[in-house]
């Protein structure tokens, strides 16, 4: 919540000092993250796959009982 409100200040005092830039960052912002999709995706794949891993290797550990 405080970084959305950080942002939005920090886009206020923009459109007082430049506001063609501040138009230009209210333009390109959703295309920005509509491009940073992807790669969000692609990072979940990622992070299941070495989560499988984990899995796969601790399980012997886990089926003897070690620990916990």
């Amino acid at each position: 919540m405080a970084c959305i409100l950080l942002a939005m200040v920090g886009w206020c005092l923009l459109l007082v000092v430049c506001w063609p830039l501040a138009l230009l960052v209210a333009v390109l912002a959703p295309l920005v993250w509509l491009a940073s999709i992807p790669f969000r995706l692609v990072g979940m794949v990622v992070h299941a796959a070495f989560a499988l891993l984990r899995a796969l290797l601790l399980l012997p550990a886990r089926l003897l009982g070690s620990g916990r």
